[in-house]
């Protein structure tokens, strides 16, 4: 079974910018996957983010932080980055990557199987 797992969270003031990696656990491959971006704030319900392609050609970017994340992958490394910037303290959550077979115009959590256990992100002054 597929195995992903995040990294890159932590903290950082408003404003700033982090980069999340999304990889395969060793041995998978993330390459024949459209990986989608998800998050979780406390007490809150899950948002979708955005997904990208199997082949990085497409992506689709839904939800609040359209116009501050960017989305790309390597699949010579196995791994699909969100890059996000001009974090807002509202922007605190845990971000998790999931894979499924296509990046489609719905981002919803049932088209992906896969999922990680995700990291946190803190955006405090």
């Amino acid at each position: 079974q597929l195995q992903l797992v995040e990294s890159g969270g932590g903290l950082v003031q408003p404003g700033g910018s982090l980069r999340l990696s999304c990889a395969a656990g060793s041995g998978f491959s993330l390459k024949h996957y459209a990986i989608a971006w998800f998050r979780r704030a406390p007490g809150k319900e899950y948002e979708a983010l955005l997904c990208i392609s199997a082949g990085g050609g497409t992506t689709n970017y839904v939800g609040s932080m359209k116009g501050r994340v960017t989305v790309s992958r390597d699949n010579a490394v196995n791994t699909v980055y969100l890059q996000m910037d001009s974090l807002k303290v509202e922007d605190s959550a845990v971000y998790i990557c999931a894979a499924g077979p296509y990046c489609g115009l719905a981002v919803t959590r049932d088209r992906y199987s896969y999922w990680g256990r995700g990291t946190q992100v803190n955006v405090s002054p």
